[in-house]
Parts: C-alpha cells; structure tokens; sequence
C-alpha cells in the first residue's frame, strides 16, 4: 500500500480543503464540536448535508447516476479526514448511508425514484427501527407484526434505541410477516411514514443525558405493501447487506482522531491555566503528585495515539481494496469492533485527563447553538467531555454488540466453525 499522495490525490485533497475553508462556518464547527450524542441535531447536520448535496459530494458510495461521487475508496478516506480534522458536522447517515443503498440494491425503479431524490434533498429524515424489547442483538427475536391487509400491511408493535426518531419523518424497519420456517425467513424490510396515524414516540433520556433515542410503538398503523423493500419474507438480507455498510462504510479513524484532539486541547488549556496561577500555588508535594500524574497520563495519551495509527493503516489497507461502491463485506466487524473500543478508551481519557474536574456533572445544553466567547466555548469543551464518555459506552452495543462482531470475526473471517 503506497501511503505518498501521488499528484492527483494532493489536488483533490487541495479542493476539500478549499471547499471547507469557503463553506464551513464557525456556528456549524461549534455545533459538531459541542456534540455529545451520537449524531448532531439537524438543525447543525442539514445546512452542512445541503452543501455538500449541492457540491455533488454527498454521497461517494452511491452510482453516479444518483449522485454518487465515483471517488476511490482512498479519495473518501481523505475528505472524510480532511472533514473530521476541519469541525465540520457528521452528515445523519439513516438516510445517506444506510437505507438508500439497500433501496439502490434491492428497491424496485418507482421505490429508487420515489425515495432517493428525497435523500438527497434532505427532505426526508430517516431513522433505523431494528431493535426491539428483546430483541436487541439477537436481532431476529423481534416480534413487531405486519399483517396483510389488502394493498397495505397493518403493523402492531414496538422498536426500541431509535436513535433520531424524534426528528425523522421516515423510519425503515424489520417486521414480522410470518412465523413459518427459520426467525430469519419470516421477516420483511418496510419503509413507515411516521405521520401514519397509530405511530407514538416516547424519549429515552441517556446516561449522557441527551435525548438521542426512542421508543417507537405501532398500534394498528397502516402501510402500503408497495413500501416494502425486496420480497416478502425475504427482509433478512436487506439487514444484513445494510449492517454491513453501518458497520464498516463509515470511515471511523477520522472522527476518532477528531475526538481525541479534543481531548488534547481541553488539557492544554487546562494546564496552561494552571501554569498561570503561579508556582507558589501548591505545595511542594502536591507539585511532585501533579507531576507524576501528568507523566503518566502523557505516556497513556501517546499510547492511545498510538492505538489510533494502527487502526488509521487496517482501515487504509481495507479501504484500498475496495472498489467504488463495493460493500465492506464481513471485514467491516473488525473495523467495528476495534473503532468502538478505540471511543471508549478516548473518551475514558478525557475524563481521565480532567482530573477532579471530570467529577463536575452538568446536564447538556443548547451550547452548541449558541455564540459564546472563547473563554465560555473552553468550558462548554471541557463539560462536554464527562457526557461524551458516558454516552460512548453505547458504541459497543449498537450495530451489533461486540460479542456479535467477535462471533461474526471468527466465523467468516477466520473461517471457524463451531458445534454445539
């Protein structure tokens, strides 16, 4: 793999910059900077989805004749990276990323060009109902029914962590349409208008304490059957083509190493307003506590960094291989598994790095959104950091606990076969 940009990839690198430098606004920077839950609010995320929607550069995984980009897998590398690096806000994938290449995939000519426009557009905002009470990630426990009924289906049941639904108008879903064969054979993959009457959405506060997911209930909710994405009871390999771009499509070491850069420039600051307070400060002890303390946080940020180089070149080395538009295929488990671990330990060290101050607990506000001074924008950092953390331990879970992915690993990449 040759890691020298070559001419070409410098120009194109050279126009992200440009663009992001010409389109990227300090609000928008603040608002994904300031984010602590797993996707940025839409009034943050759209105005950023317009831009690029209006620029062609969208959404790079799609066909070019539905706006995809046509880059190579190492050319998105470098705009997500140069992205990350530059604030700019995560795009809300639901739509982008998720649902629309399995509408490309497996949708008929009136669902793709019914549906993707409004991708694109903005217009419609997707959200994911998968999981369910007990049916999380044994994922085809789930028990949310779709009863024929006539030209429609009438769904009665529940999703659970649906992350957004309070903002989407659009919801893909796995239901039930039989109970014959294999869990797996009687699923279907619908596409609900959550305006259809019958629809409720209740908020689940996180230990973060954003709201960032929902409970969704279906009582009696009619939706045509010509929603339905792929044959009937045939659902299964729709979910299992779009975990595969959920969990592996994503490029993850750009908005880690974003992640831990600011992680980086909370200490900073934080220690060179200690420093400003003068050597007679503290006591000699505790200068000689604080100093150790600080040597081994150092040694364990360099160690993270170091972690994160090594994920930057498996994701680099998977990437290469990968055609345009081409799936991950089960690799994506890996880069899953290893870039929610990779989360977590950055945010376990932020708040590590905060010290006493990581104890301070105060409940996320509409600092994103806000103009602040830069010495209120520094707290707003810093306060950010302990719900980040919090908020993190979910990345082991969604899209497929780590135990899955493991399972997955073992299975077809090491090609391991077990008997019970």
């Amino acid at each position: 793999m040759q890691l020298d940009l070559s001419p070409e990839l410098s120009r194109f690198r050279d126009e992200v910059r440009a663009f992001l430098h010409e389109n990227l606004t300090t609000e928008l920077r603040r608002g994904q900077r300031l984010t602590t839950a797993m996707y940025p609010e839409p009034e943050i995320s759209a105005p950023w989805q317009a831009l690029l929607w209006k620029k062609g550069w969208l959404v790079p995984l799609w066909p070019r004749e539905w706006g995809g980009t046509g880059w190579t897998a190492i050319e998105r590398f470098l705009f997500e990276t140069e992205c990350a690096l530059a604030g700019a806000p995560l795009v809300h994938p639901m739509g982008t990323r998720l649902v629309g290449p399995v509408i490309l995939r497996y949708g008929t000519e009136d669902q793709k060009r019914e549906h993707l426009p409004r991708i694109l557009s903005g217009a419609d905002y997707w959200c994911q109902g998968f999981s369910e009470p007990g049916a999380g990630s044994d994922l085809a426990s789930l028990r949310t029914r779709a009863e024929a009924d006539g030209d429609d289906y009438v769904v009665n049941g529940a999703k659970l962590w649906t992350t957004h639904a309070h903002h989407a108008n659009r919801m893909f879903a796995l239901v039930r349409t039989s109970t014959e064969g294999r869990r797996q054979a009687g699923i279907s993959f619908l596409l609900i208008n959550l305006a259809a009457p019958g629809i409720s959405v209740r908020p689940i506060p996180t230990i973060g304490g954003d709201h960032d997911v929902n409970a969704v209930f279906f009582d009696n909710v009619r939706v045509p059957r010509v929603n339905r994405i792929g044959a009937e009871n045939e659902g299964w390999a729709c979910a299992k083509y779009l975990l595969e771009f959920e969990r592996g499509a994503g490029i993850f070491s750009p908005r880690l190493r974003s992640q831990l850069k600011r992680v980086g420039d909370v200490v900073n600051a934080l220690r060179i307003r200690s420093a400003s307070r003068g050597p007679g400060h503290a006591g000699r002890t505790e200068v000689a506590s604080e100093t150790s303390l600080r040597v081994l946080l150092d040694s364990r940020f360099g160690e993270v960094c170091a972690d994160l180089d090594a994920f930057e070149m498996l994701e680099l080395k998977t990437l290469s291989r990968l055609a345009p538009g081409e799936k991950p295929g089960s690799v994506s488990s890996i880069l899953k598994l290893r870039a929610s671990r990779l989360k977590q330990t950055i945010g376990e060290l932020g708040v590590e790095m905060l010290g006493t101050d990581g104890l301070r607990w105060r409940a996320p506000g509409e600092s994103s959104r806000m103009l602040l001074s830069s010495e209120e924008e520094e707290i707003a950092l810093r306060d950010s950091l302990l719900p980040e953390f919090l908020n993190s331990r979910a990345f082991t879970i969604f899209g497929g606990a780590s135990e899955v992915q493991l399972g997955l690993i073992a299975k077809d990449v090491l090609r391991l076969y077990f008997s019970c």
